[in-house]
C-alpha cells in the first residue's frame, strides 16, 4: 500500500472508533459532531456548514433531525435577524460534553499498539495537521470535531 492508501485506511480506523463511541450515546457520528461543535457556545449556521464541510441544506437537515430529539435549538441572531444561530439545549450540552470527553479519551486507543515514542510522534503530527488545517475563520481555537 502506498501513502495515500495508508491515509485512507487511517481515516477508516478513526471513523470506526468514532462511530463506536457515538453509538454508545445513541447518536449518529454527524449528530455527535454537531453537538460537540455547539456544546460551548452558539454558532452561526453558515459558519458551521463551512467548518464541517457541509452544504447549508445538508446541515439544515441534520439540525432538523437533531432538534427533533431536543438536543439543539435554532434562533435568529440579535444583531442580524437573517443570521440563524444554533445552540445546544441543556440536554444537548450535557450529551455533547459527554461525547466529547469519551472521544477525547478513547480515540487515542487507535495508537495503542505503537511504542511510547511513536505515540508521542503520532500526537505531535496529528496536532500539527489539525492546527494548520483550515477549519474556517469563524471556528474557535478548539477543534470542532474530537
Amino acid at each position: 500500500m502506498d501513502y495515500g492508501d495508508k491515509l485512507f485506511w487511517l481515516s477508516v480506523v478513526i471513523q470506526r472508533k468514532y462511530a463506536e463511541v457515538c453509538a454508545e450515546f445513541d447518536l449518529t457520528p454527524s449528530q455527535a459532531t454537531l453537538l460537540c461543535a455547539v456544546r460551548n457556545e452558539p454558532r452561526r449556521m453558515a459558519d458551521l456548514a463551512a467548518s464541517l464541510g457541509m452544504t447549508k441544506n445538508a446541515l439544515s437537515q441534520l439540525v432538523d433531525r437533531t432538534a427533533r430529539r431536543e438536543l439543539v435549538d435554532r434562533a435568529s441572531s440579535e444583531q442580524d435577524r437573517r443570521v440563524v444561530m444554533l445552540s445546544a439545549t441543556p440536554t444537548g450540552k450535557v450529551l455533547g460534553e459527554a461525547v466529547y470527553a469519551a472521544v477525547a479519551k478513547r480515540l487515542p486507543e487507535i495508537a495503542r499498539n505503537l511504542d511510547a515514542d511513536d505515540q508521542r510522534d503520532f500526537e505531535r503530527v496529528a496536532t500539527a495537521i489539525v492546527d494548520t488545517s483550515d477549519l474556517s475563520s469563524a471556528a474557535s481555537n478548539q477543534p470542532i470535531t474530537p
